[in-house]
């Protein structure tokens, strides 16, 4: 936990309500995000058991499977959760627009929007990438055979479960997650991931505060769990009596429509609060400012969604059960990126996120003094223009003496540290030297050189581009990573034939 986020923890303990630690919305939010509420069966390795899903707070479709150990009734639920999700996707393949690639002499095209699911916690992503796994291989012939929707589902539900690994993405989101994202309560990280606890810290009802509310939202009966666990009391006292009497109903018809709208009413009433709570912390991100970055994440996930559906259209192989050495290796450093650059976006984008790099010496926020717009440097082989700003600061300035700093208010604009002199009243003054984004001849352009008076940061955190690193083809590893064996040496089963 940080520094500020500690300290915003203590004050809502204080306060007895949340404490926000964003002043932005540091996700995307689609217009009609598809909300999905899954329940799995206790001892049972991801038998689901119902699920609630929707585009809307009114449009819940509930889904269950009486008998979950039945392996039918486990892919018709499936299948009918396909009847749902794929068009949903589908629907956001209407329209496309071109995009500019290899400095302009090239277009591709990726489609205008991308679908957004919604799960209530980081186990409801688990449980799609679960689902999604042991769907996507499924046969839709021979022994054994699935509806055709199914294999489909699960590469999709793959698709989604793996864009929730890459940081900064929002394709699937566990909302409690999102919304710990920017606030802070008073209770542990495990208790936020507790969805009628973690509102009741951030709105609590009329004439209760936070605590109270979290300890109330943690009574299973006025607030069941948000999935996909449910609570042992309920499976023993209610769930497994009801499975029992549809079981026994057997070939009776009447009997076993009077088991199944008992077995379904008893769902409807555990899935029904978290789908309201979902609808209700949705409502509290759309009142929050999306970030000036967050549109340009968005895009990543645009086109990592009209290069699945590519992939789909050419009858590509479903992902494969585990990535070979040199994909796994390309995807970890794609991820690593992702996270650095996710990171230094928040910091842009947010000045509560920034104040965590201020108080370690990596960013500082300044007001300009002096400024030199007209300053040329001729010790090189010709002059360039090199303007010379002096801010003062309150801020630590723990960066060395010939750093390069960038601000969030200018990105591409660059400022060399020149020098670092405290004062006598305990501040800084810091001399920078800029370069870049001011045009290309020796006089600067209006505005592109910070004017006095001017409040700016400056930080060692930086945007740019970061290239991606050189992987070998798989022909290029050694057999024992997936690679040709070496001449002469025999392939791992010939040694043992």
């Amino acid at each position: 936990m940080s520094t500020l986020r500690a300290l915003a923890a203590a004050q809502a303990v204080a306060s007895g309500v949340a404490q926000p630690v964003a002043t932005v919305r540091h996700l995307h939010l689609s217009r009609r995000p598809l909300v999905l509420v899954p329940l799995a069966m206790a001892g049972e390795a991801n038998a689901p058991l119902a699920a609630m899903v929707g585009s809307a707070p009114g449009e819940g479709r509930l889904l269950i499977v009486p008998q979950p150990r039945n392996r039918d009734q486990r892919f018709a639920f499936a299948a009918e959760l396909a009847a749902i999700v794929l068009p949903y996707v589908d629907g956001h393949r209407t329209a496309n627009e071109t995009v500019s690639v290899d400095r302009g002499r090239d277009v591709r095209y990726r489609y205008l929007d991308a679908p957004q699911l919604l799960v209530p916690n980081p186990a409801g992503v688990t449980f799609l990438r679960l689902l999604g796994r042991s769907t996507r291989f499924r046969r839709v012939d021979g022994e054994y055979p699935v509806p055709p929707q199914v294999p489909l589902l699960g590469r999709w539900l793959t698709f989604f479960a793996e864009r929730a690994e890459h940081p900064g993405s929002s394709a699937l989101l566990a909302m409690t997650q999102a919304l710990t994202l920017h606030w802070a309560t008073g209770q542990s990280a495990v208790e936020d991931l507790h969805l009628p606890a973690l509102l009741g810290w951030i709105a609590p009802p009329a004439g209760l505060s936070g605590t109270e509310a979290a300890a109330r939202a943690e009574d299973p009966s006025i607030c069941p769990p948000a999935g996909p666990a449910t609570d042992p009391e309920f499976d023993n006292r209610l769930l497994a009596p009801a499975i029992e009497a549809y079981a026994a109903a057997g070939a009776d018809e009447a009997t076993r429509v009077e088991a199944y709208a008992e077995l379904e009413l008893l769902l409807r009433d555990q899935l029904t609060p978290t789908w309201e709570l979902m609808w209700r912390g949705l409502g509290l991100l759309r009142a929050l400012p999306p970030g000036a970055r967050v549109a340009g994440r968005w895009d990543g996930d645009r086109d990592a969604f009209t290069a699945h559906t590519e992939h789909l259209d050419s009858d590509g192989a479903p992902q494969p059960r585990r990535d070979g050495a040199v994909a796994a290796a390309a995807r970890l450093h794609r991820l690593e990126r992702a996270a650095a650059t996710y990171a230094v976006q928040r910091a842009y984008d947010d000045p509560l996120v920034m104040a965590e790099y201020r108080l370690t010496g990596e960013a500082f926020v300044g007001e300009v003094l002096l400024a030199d717009p007209t300053r040329v440097d001729d010790s090189g082989r010709r002059p360039v223009l090199r303007p010379r700003i002096q801010l003062m600061t309150t801020d630590p300035v723990l960066v060395p003496v010939g750093a390069t700093l960038s601000s969030p208010s200018r990105p591409g604009q660059k400022a060399r540290l020149v020098f670092v002199t405290p004062t006598a009243d305990g501040k800084t003054e810091v001399v920078l030297e800029l370069s870049g984004r001011m045009g290309r001849g020796l006089t600067a352009s209006p505005g592109s050189v910070p004017e006095v008076g001017e409040r700016l940061c400056y930080t060692t955190l930086s945007d740019a581009y970061m290239p991606g690193a050189a992987f070998p083809t798989v022909d290029e590893t050694p057999w024992t990573h997936g690679g040709p064996p070496a001449a002469g040496v025999a392939a791992p089963d010939e040694q043992w034939a």
